[in-house]
């Protein structure tokens, strides 16, 4: 009888063990004990130093351009450690938020030999920990006996890297009657993802025929203009402007999605924010941080969508990226309807550079 977890639940614990500082062993062709940069320890840095060789900072391309690193390996950049290593070096090297106070990191010099498929496993891992895109990566022989001295969690290389690629299946776990402000036939459904990662939700005002074209808006959660009020976006004001017309219309599908800040978690949208404040533009403030300008996954949407039983929709939206991302999950998008709400004194130059660099229909 096998009760042992699969590798989509053996990711769920990797993930959490990062995010507490904890190491995890890939085992492949070439296997590695990695920790994520943002939760690594004065003591465990000491420890895997003892013996250094082969040991490197993997930072992604994005994040390598920032310092002046070569990205040899094309998506990722292997940075080779300086004699002097310490624990501030590294997180300097990954954090961006003293940038323009030490401007001089480098020179950086970078590996180019060798399979870099393990720091690219390690990298994905991160992301999707919601932590910082940067990973100590230290060469592993007998990688299984490794983790199993020390008690760590061991994932199969191939096989974690086929697996982050993949999104993960999701599941209806509830549905329940809600009433609304925008209208008293509400009902929340919320879905749960196979690998232990957010729920997502779908808020369905009245009872849309299925057989047509549904209202829906596919909004990102944002906790600071969804609940906070926040003038730095327009995600409140676009959040209660399309129940209010679902309201109105008396039918629609609002899919709130846990993707915060773009798909980088809060955290990371407040490095974000704070690189903002330092006058950075939204999309360059992801890329100090090492992220690509939108780490969502709109097909997400399509699958909830799907198991409700919706094939075609009009989607209120100004991207039209996610137009496109839902025609080609199998959702049909009829019409774009705009949603231009929400514009402030705060969020102005935010708004621009979302129509200039990301192709918002504003």
């Amino acid at each position: 009888m096998k009760i042992g977890p699969n590798i989509s639940e053996r990711l769920a614990r990797a993930r959490a063990d990062l995010r507490i500082g904890v190491p995890i062993v890939l085992e492949g062709p070439v296997s590695a004990l990695v920790f994520a940069a943002e939760t690594l320890t004065d003591a465990r840095l000491r420890a895997v130093l003892a013996e250094p060789r082969g040991v490197v900072l993997a930072v992604t391309a994005r994040r390598a351009e920032t310092l002046k690193a070569r990205a040899y390996d094309g998506d990722l950049a292997r940075i080779l450690l300086p004699a002097e290593t310490s624990l501030d070096w590294i997180q300097g090297i990954a954090d961006p938020s003293d940038d323009l106070i030490k401007p001089m990191k480098g020179p950086l010099a970078c590996d180019r030999d060798s399979d870099a498929s393990a720091h690219r496993a390690a990298l994905k891992l991160t992301k999707s920990a919601r932590l910082l895109p940067a990973a100590l990566v230290a060469p592993l022989t007998e990688a299984s006996e490794f983790a199993s001295v020390h008690g760590l969690t061991c994932l199969p290389l191939d096989e974690t890297l086929a697996h982050l690629s993949q999104r993960s299946p999701l599941h209806p776990v509830v549905s329940a009657r809600l009433p609304l402000e925008v209208s008293e036939a509400g009902r929340l459904h919320v879905f749960r993802p196979q690998d232990g990662g957010e729920e997502h939700y779908a808020i369905e005002i009245g009872r849309p025929d299925r057989s047509k074209p549904v209202l829906t808006r596919l909004h990102s959660a944002c906790f600071t203009g969804d609940l906070m009020g926040s003038l730095k976006c327009d995600c409140g004001p676009q959040l209660r402007a399309a129940l209010a017309r679902m309201g109105q219309e008396t039918h629609g599908i609002l899919l709130y999605m846990n993707q915060e800040g773009r798909g980088i978690g809060l955290a990371n949208k407040m490095r974000a924010y704070s690189l903002q404040d330092q006058g950075f533009d939204t999309v360059e403030a992801n890329h100090r941080l090492g992220f690509e300008d939108d780490e969502r996954d709109f097909r997400l949407g399509s699958d909830i969508l799907t198991s409700l039983g919706f094939r075609a929709v009009k989607l209120l939206t100004n991207n039209p990226n996610k137009v496109a991302m839902m025609q080609a999950s199998g959702i049909d998008v009829v019409e774009r309807v705009p949603l231009q709400v929400g514009e402030n004194r705060h969020n102005r130059d935010y708004l621009a550079t979302k129509a200039r660099k990301s192709g918002h229909l504003l």
